[in-house]
């Protein structure tokens, strides 16, 4: 069974046992979570589709930490003007472990 679920403006495609990264979501370790933003669920062929979302359906998830991605580096320049500015930038990510999907 799967179900693709909708958090921080991204769509998941997630199974259960499954481990992901999402955007920051204000959650301690140990915490459980249920995101019913459930796109679509399938078991075993049988397909919901939801309108904008699957009714009754819930991902169960536990909060395993937060943690923070690559490094990436921002570069601007103003041609003719001999302007440059170099930035770096670190997402913050919530690290989530799917316990079960109920639809």
């Amino acid at each position: 069974m799967f179900a693709i679920i909708e958090t921080g403006g991204k769509q998941y495609r997630v199974e259960e046992g499954l481990e992901l990264n999402v955007d920051l979501l204000k959650a301690e370790a140990g915490d459980k979570l249920g995101i019913e933003t459930v796109l679509l669920t399938d078991k075993d062929g049988d397909t919901k589709i939801g309108e904008p979302y699957v009714k009754g359906a819930k991902v169960e998830c536990e909060v395993l930490g937060h943690i923070r991605g690559e490094k990436i580096v921002v570069f601007h320049k103003l041609s003719k003007k001999d302007a440059r500015k170099t930035q770096g930038h670190r997402q913050d990510y919530t690290q989530l472990k799917v316990k079960s999907i109920k639809a």
